[in-house]
This record gives structure tokens, sequence and C-alpha cells, in this order.
């Protein structure tokens, strides 16, 4: 409330008195101007938040016997992740894809429990993750298939729970998020910027809803019914995309099937980026095309992006003009907003380097993407 009444105090003290041209010339136009942006900033970033408070969250089940799923890991040099992932998804069957892996990948996951087969050999233009996951999707003879990243993590009852609620929800395609794991300190500046841009353009009742087009995905941890998986190709059907989450949640949608996005912050972790390098490459990799995938939700991820690298000279021209109550409220409503998605009021302030970091780096990823430079991942140029 404190930034509210502030800004209410400061609007209230100026005077709308524009009786001349001089008049004109020194009214405090920063003022208005700033109350449109932090409008706006407001709707997008609040909206944001919404969207993902309004998903719904896995309820932890335990004590149900062996949950009728298999597990497919794809895996190319992953040797410090492997075992911990499948030694917290061994409550079924583990099918770890070893995708040409020139470390102790293999060794790894067999120590911790998992199957372990070598991807077929990879064609050329097709995506090596998708490969490995369709090859791990043949093996699999249960109701569902779990297809999740090397680098998540699990806790005990993830998997009953998850296949619980994609039976009750007759959910095709269930998009698992996870709580984000962040290590170094440019994951911690950058990873939650993200998470809230990314948001800020979601409908969630349109995601939901198998009649619209409007989807999204996150390609980490993904629950498939395997008849439906199978019926329209699976990964192989979308193996020369380098998004296949996004790819194949597209098909899922244009079948008009049902497709469910759930939030399981307390049954696992993910960590998305490994630090800086990651992070450059993987915009690289997919920057340009994630935003031409979907445009309505592009646009707005840009336009708060854009708004917010407003923060700094915003702030620069109330303090200029001396218009204290307005500057305050300019700098501390986004900072509320932010709170959400760092955990607290003191790491929030990290989104202040946070924007302008991230439209640095997004801004030379996105226009190499659409140059077409290439870039090297895990060992591939793609």
């Amino acid at each position: 409330m404190a930034p509210i009444l502030i800004f209410l105090q400061s609007w209230r003290e100026l005077d709308f008195n524009l009786g001349g041209p001089e008049d004109i010339e020194y009214f405090p136009w920063s003022a208005p101007a700033a109350v449109l942006l932090l409008l706006l900033l407001f709707f997008l970033l609040y909206k944001g938040r919404r969207n993902y408070n309004a998903l719904p969250s896995l309820a932890a089940v335990e004590g149900e016997g062996k949950p009728d799923v298999t597990v497919v890991i794809p895996a190319r040099n992953e040797q410090s992740n492997i075992g911990p992932c499948a030694a917290g998804l061994r409550d079924a069957r583990v099918i770890v894809v070893d995708d040409d892996s020139s470390d102790a990948t293999a060794f790894k996951a067999r120590g911790a429990g998992a199957e372990v087969v070598p991807a077929p050999v990879l064609p050329r233009g097709v995506a090596g993750k998708a490969n490995a996951m369709a090859a791990g999707a043949k093996l699999a003879e249960t109701g569902y298939i779990l297809f999740a990243d090397a680098d998540t993590r699990y806790q005990p009852g993830f998997l009953s729970s998850a296949v619980r609620y994609a039976a009750e929800s007759k959910s095709v395609m269930t998009v698992i998020l996870l709580k984000r794991r962040h290590v170094t300190l440019i994951e911690k500046i950058l990873v939650p910027y993200i998470q809230a841009l990314y948001f800020s353009g979601i409908n969630v009742r349109k995601v939901q809803d198998p009649r619209s087009s409007h989807f999204i995905s996150d390609g980490q941890c993904t629950l498939f019914l395997r008849t439906a998986h199978e019926f329209f190709g699976g990964y192989m059907s979308v193996k020369t995309s380098p998004l296949d989450d996004v790819a194949i949640a597209g098909k899922v949608k244009r079948h008009h099937m049902a497709l469910r996005i759930v939030r399981a912050e307390k049954l696992g972790s993910a960590r998305v980026y490994r630090g800086f390098a990651s992070l450059w490459r993987r915009l690289r990799k997919n920057g340009a095309r994630l935003l031409r995938m979907d445009k309505a939700w592009g646009a707005q991820v840009i336009l708060t992006s854009l708004l917010l690298t407003s923060i700094a000279p915003v702030a620069v021209w109330l303090w200029r003009q001396e218009q204290w109550g307005f500057l305050a409220a300019w700098l501390l409503v986004p900072l509320l907003l932010f709170r959400p998605w760092y955990g607290s009021i003191f790491r929030a302030v990290l989104f202040f380097p946070a924007v302008y970091i991230f439209q640095c780096v997004a801004t030379a990823a996105v226009l190499a993407s659409i140059l077409g430079v290439k870039t090297a991942w895990k060992g591939r140029q793609v």
C-alpha cells in the first residue's frame, strides 16, 4: 500500500491549471508519463503472476503402488546429473537413452538402477533430443510415458501424483513445471526474471482449453498418455524441430486433445541454465524461433521486456524533475511485483540488473538466430 499512497499524494500535489503556453512548457510531463507506463507495467507483471498462480498444483500422493508409467531420460554427457535424476524416479521403469555420450553417463545411469539403451544413429537434420526420446518411447508398454531431462530432481511420490492428476483430468499431455534451482549468481539474477517475462504473455484459460490453439510448453518434464503419443507419431513427428517440446504441444492442440499445465514445486526441481554460457547458447538456439511460434505471446513478452528497460531512464527523469513521490512509486511497485518470483523483497532487488543484462543478451541472441548463425549445443551445431 505504501507505494500507492505515496503515488496518490504526489499526484494530488500536481498543479493541473494550464492557463497558457508558459504553463504547458513548465508542466512536469514526467509525472503523467510515468503514471501511464507504471499502469501498463503493473498490468503485465500482475497478469503474469496471476497466470502462474492460476495453474493447478500437483498434490503429493504416496502409497498407491507402482505407477503405470515408464520414464524416458535422453542424456548426452550428463554424468554429473543422471544418477540423482534416475534415482528419484525409481518407482517406475527408467530408460536412459544415451545420446552418444563421451563421458560416464551410461555407467552412472546403470548405477542408479536405470536401463541404458544407445540412441539410434542421428540422421542429418534430426534433433538429437527428439531422436533419443522417440527411441525410448518405443520401449514403453505402460499407460503413460514421462519424458524427463537429466538435470531434474524428484521427491518420493512424484510419479504417482503426476499419473493420478493426468488420469483424473483426462490429460493427453501434461506439462509439469518444477521448482527452479539457482546455483550461480547470474542464474539467481536472471532465471526468476525470465519466468516473470514468460508468464506475462500467457492466457491460462486458453492454454487449458482443447478448442483453443494457444499453448505453452516446457520440455524438462512432460507426461504423455502413451496411446495418444503413438497416435500422432510422438517425438519422431517433430524430429527436425529445435523446439521439440513446443512443436509437439502444438500438435496436441491441433488435434484438439487435452493439454494441461501443472505446477509441482514441492515435488521436483530443475536447473534451467548452467551459468551465463548456457543461458546465452539456449537463447541463441531458441530465442527468435520461440517468439515466432506464438506471435501474441511473443508480442506481450517483448512489450513487457521493453517497458522494463524504461525503469532507469524514467527514474532519472523523475529525479531531475524532483518528483520524489512518483520516483518512489516507480521503483517500489515493480520491486513488489517481482518479489514472488525472487522469493523475498531483498532478492527482488536483483531484477534491476536483470532487466539490462537480459535485454543485451536476448537482443544479441535473437539477432544471431534471425541471421541464421549456428550455435554449439551439447557438441552439435544447431
